[in-house]
């Protein structure tokens, strides 16, 4: 079976945000970022508070608002971050070859995945996990790369994704 598709730069940037989402050190991270910030303007409000000698209130309830509106709109901000990073990325780099047109073959052996500048064979039993957004396939070979292809370019979604669960599963 050979489906061809598309890989663009939004795919590109779902791709790492998806990274993002499901990373365990990233999002252990965005956590601590999320709830250890406000904690220390709190404390930073009594310390404050006390060396000015004004009443706790004083200090602690702009803190403390601040610190609830930091926890609510975060995660925003850190996605934002994610995004603005995966773009200076993408733009640093050659990409020949990661942006166009793609074509991937399905054998019982493995895949080959052919864009502008060649060719990758990847046998069943190197491909570590299928994983799926709303938007994409991602096809990990390593445990931070893989190939993306997008799900809006295949004629049928579902049979794809048969197929490589069930080429996956056999080969591990």
């Amino acid at each position: 079976m050979e489906i061809t598709y598309n890989v663009t730069e939004e795919a590109y940037m779902e791709f790492y945000l998806f990274q993002a989402k499901n990373s365990k050190a990233i999002r252990k991270s965005m956590m601590t970022q999320r709830f250890l910030t406000p904690l220390l303007y709190l404390v930073g409000a009594v310390i404050v508070s006390y060396i000015l000698d004004m009443h706790l209130s004083i200090m602690g309830i702009p803190f403390l608002i601040f610190g609830v509106l930091w926890m609510l709109f975060f995660p925003m901000h850190f996605n934002r971050q994610i995004k603005r990073t995966a773009r200076k990325m993408i733009r640093e780099g050659k990409n020949e070859g990661v942006f166009g047109k793609h074509s991937m073959v399905f054998t019982d052996e493995g895949l080959k995945e052919t864009n502008a500048t060649g060719e990758t064979k990847v046998a069943w039993v190197w491909i570590q996990d299928l994983k799926e957004d709303e938007s994409n396939f991602y096809l990990y070979h390593t445990g931070i790369t893989g190939f993306i292809v997008p799900k809006k370019d295949l004629m049928n979604v579902d049979d794809i994704r048969s197929l490589l669960q069930d080429k996956i599963s056999t080969h591990r």
